[in-house]
């Protein structure tokens, strides 16, 4: 049995974790930290776990979660993982972090959308837990940057088409839309009800710090730069994520090659599902699932492709993709944990 804690249970990425984790067949969940709550039983923040879990929440003190873990989940805003990773690695922890702190391989672009990195040396090693796509370099990490919801929704759709040189890298532009959730439990006017009901509206165009993210996991992927134009919006639901990603086809590719591309690379992945092509993707059909639902068009007019992809921003864009990530670094099955029933309705 794996000894899994939760540091920073209490937002909305780690109380998935703790909801996810709490059936997880091979892991027992034995420490949970907030430094809002501490002290506070878990059920009591979140009533929806009564008699579900039974854990109070404590001080993030790092020697003692050394002692009663083996894998230490970071679900922090950004900075605070960084200041914390070092000791917990030194001490033979496993951690996966759901902030951006390691996310990048390039400590300059880190530095450029988000402050200085105090654990540079750590980023070599890092790996971007990117599941379908990182796999064999998950399975022997022992530190991972999970990806943030945005980058899953638009590079899960991308990543095997860029690999194949079946589209134009310089075509790349992702309409992208997301439910309020994505932007954490803390107060603020932006996400205030009377701010965001009966509205829809973009926001950070050009500067949203999941566009060097974007980039770079797309040049890996490629071999080259990639820049390509995001646009996020923010609609007014709790959950879910949608994304419209535009491109144009590599001057020999056709439709039939992008599907069967996906197809062929996804066949082996539980949690991405090929919509059939008499329906599109909606973020109702994968609310609360770690599934990424995934649907290709062509526009007859212009010839351009269309891909279309739906995730739960708090489970494949967050919390499931974390657990799918300590499920492959710890030789569980993927799907461990994260077999939960879509809603019908």
């Amino acid at each position: 049995m794996v000894r899994a804690g939760i540091i920073g249970a209490t937002g909305y990425a780690g109380a998935e974790l703790v909801r996810i984790l709490s059936t997880h067949p091979g892991v027992d969940v034995t420490v949970l930290t907030s430094r809002q709550y501490a002290g506070v039983p878990f059920d009591a923040i979140y009533p929806a776990m009564t008699g579900v879990v039974n854990r109070v929440c404590e001080e993030t003190h790092l020697e003692r979660i050394c002692e009663r873990t083996d894998v230490v989940f970071t679900a922090l805003p950004h900075r605070l993982p960084m200041s914390m990773a070092p000791e917990l690695i030194a001490n033979g922890k496993k951690v996966i972090d759901l902030s951006a702190d390691f996310r990048f391989k390039n400590a300059a672009a880190y530095e450029a959308a988000y402050e200085p990195h105090t654990a540079k040396a750590l980023l070599a090693e890092s790996v971007y837990g990117l599941s379908e796509v990182f796999r064999p370099e998950i399975e022997r990490a022992r530190l991972i940057g999970n990806p943030g919801c945005y980058p899953t929704s638009i590079l899960l759709p991308l990543a095997p088409l860029v690999a194949s040189r079946l589209v134009d890298v310089r075509s790349l532009i992702a309409d992208a839309k997301s439910g309020v959730s994505g932007a954490g439990r803390g107060a603020s006017l932006t996400t205030h009800m009377c701010e965001v009901n009966e509205s829809f509206k973009a926001y950070k165009v050009g500067v949203h710090r999941h566009n060097p993210e974007i980039d770079e996991v797309l040049g890996r992927i490629h071999g080259e730069p990639v820049a390509i134009t995001f646009v996020p919006h923010l609609v007014p639901m709790i959950r879910g994520m949608m994304s419209t990603i535009y491109a144009t086809l590599a001057q020999s590719a056709s439709l039939a090659q992008v599907r069967q591309c996906l197809t062929d690379y996804y066949a082996p992945h539980p949690f991405v599902r090929l919509i059939p092509e008499d329906r599109l993707p909606d973020t109702r059909n994968v609310r609360g699932t770690n599934f990424c639902d995934i649907a290709v068009r062509q526009d007859p007019g212009t010839g351009r492709l269309v891909l279309i992809s739906a995730i739960d921003n708090l489970v494949k864009g967050a919390a499931g993709q974390a657990v799918q990530n300590m499920n492959l670094m710890e030789g569980f099955d993927q799907t461990d944990g994260l077999l939960q029933t879509p809603y019908p309705v």
